[in-house]
């Protein structure tokens, strides 16, 4: 097979130690498909403005196709000779079409069309985890319905802090989610720019149209600096970082379902098929997706690490580091697509054990709080009515007693402004109905926030 990349100026092989320690086609190839479609739009490019002939241009895009169905097939032979993808293809095209498939290359570098290769990549990679996201979301919102009558411990610092609706739990990680995918929508104005047609550093004395290609490929802009467009990798930061911050997300949710479905806590039952058993201990129901998930983070918070250090100092414009920028890429996309994909079902199908939540709601006086607020409405300063509650949630520990059934008379040996009516207010349940604030555990409020969501995900609203 042909092998393109090597011009007249040397006179020698490259030793093949080279060949393999600068091959990139082993982990590019899966850029073939835009490689090849940034090579069709290229090639009728050069037809339209007269650098190539119509009759050259359409042997040129039959051959290109048929390089992509022997892809797709696994019929296509990556050499590692040929470096990397673009070389592999431009290799097989000219084995077709001999001096024809020369001319492809006309007014373009490898570096403005890798550049474009992974745009485009990167372009559908975030379409791919904004789907994703998208039906975690929804996945969320149906338990809404299915637990909401459930109440169940809100933590601080992992103490018991005040009581939630299971609901507005689910909210919470929609809002998570919510936030990862505007993150991803932000990125397109930066990642949609077209740097095909900017050359190796300078641009090109051909008179080529790049709005053509632009057309052609569906980017909103054109890269206006060919310095800067061959060596930008902005783009793949930000896509990295946000996939860092997905796994983050869901990491944090990992750990929180982990804890929540041990013995210990009881709250969750996860699903068995996503579960594992011990190799020694019979007895053993693992969650090893969860902790997987929460330790294939790492990965992805090292991806961005190494991203972000491959750059660091780069001279302008083009430099072979930037080869290197793929593999993380890649292995950030992949581990939090599969870890999405994993995710959803556990939440779809994991249980609460509301009889067990509910038999511990009355743990850790979770309506301390509504009490103080109950008596700052009775006139008393909020630091003095801090310093009350806690004065009697200390005597109801003494007691072992929940602050619901305290006695009146020991509440009013400590605040005189209480009566019969604390009682009304007390108690997990209870205290869930005093809430009224905008974006609190209100039924009233969690009954708003679910119906907008819903129009929100199912694109009505």
């Amino acid at each position: 097979m042909t092998t393109p990349s090597r011009s007249g100026v040397f006179d020698v092989a490259t030793d093949d130690r080279v060949v393999k320690f600068t091959e990139s086609v082993s982990f590019d190839r899966r850029l073939y498909a835009y490689d090849i479609e940034g090579s069709i739009a290229h090639a009728q490019m050069l037809a339209k403005t007269g650098l190539i002939s119509a009759d050259d241009c359409q042997k040129i895009v039959q051959s290109l196709q048929e390089i992509r169905h022997e892809i797709e097939q696994g019929n296509f032979i990556f050499a590692i000779e040929n470096e990397d993808i673009h070389m592999a293809i431009e290799a097989a095209l000219i084995d077709r079409l001999g001096d024809v498939g020369r001319k492809l290359h006309t007014a373009r570098s490898r570096n403005d069309q890798v550049s474009t290769d992974l745009r485009m990549w990167t372009r559908d990679a975030t379409a791919n985890i904004d789907a994703k996201l998208h039906s975690l979301q929804c996945a969320f919102l149906e338990r809404t319905d299915q637990d909401a009558d459930i109440i169940v411990p809100a933590y601080t610092h992992l103490q018991r802090a005040q009581p939630v609706l299971a609901a507005h739990y689910w909210l919470a990680y929609i809002e998570k989610f919510q936030r990862d995918r505007e993150r991803l929508e932000s990125l397109k104005q930066r990642l949609n720019v077209l740097p095909l047609g900017t050359g190796a550093v300078a641009g090109t004395s051909l008179p080529i149209d790049r709005e053509v290609v632009r057309q052609h490929l569906g980017f909103d802009q054109i890269a206006c600096n060919s310095l800067d467009a061959s060596s930008d990798r902005d783009f793949v930061l930000d896509f990295s970082y946000a996939l860092a911050v997905i796994a983050e997300h869901l990491s944090g949710w990992a750990e929180e379902w982990i804890v929540w479905s041990t013995n210990e806590f009881g709250y969750l039952s996860l699903p068995r098929e996503f579960c594992t058993c011990s190799s020694m201990m019979p007895q053993k129901i693992n969650p090893d997706v969860l902790e997987l998930i929460r330790g294939k983070t790492s990965r992805v918070i090292g991806n961005l690490t190494s991203l972000l250090m491959l750059v660091k100092g780069l001279p302008l414009a083009y430099n072979r580091d930037l080869q290197e920028d793929k593999p993380p890429l890649f292995d950030s996309f992949d581990t939090v697509g599969a870890c999405l994909d994993l995710a959803i079902p556990i939440v779809v199908q994991s249980q609460w054990n509301a009889d067990n939540v509910r038999a511990k709601l009355e743990g850790g006086y979770l309506d301390a709080t509504t009490l103080m607020e109950y008596m700052i409405k009775l006139g008393i300063p909020q630091r003095t009515a801090h310093h009350a509650v806690g004065q009697l949630v200390g005597k109801a520990m003494e007691q072992q007693l929940p602050l619901r059934k305290l006695p009146l008379q020991d509440m009013q040996n400590i605040c005189a402004e209480l009566d019969q009516n604390v009682y009304q207010i007390l108690g997990a349940e209870n205290a869930l109905k005093t809430f009224c604030s905008l974006g609190s555990t209100s039924p009233d409020e969690v009954a708003k926030q679910i119906a907008t969501w819903r129009g929100r995900l199912d694109g009505t609203t």
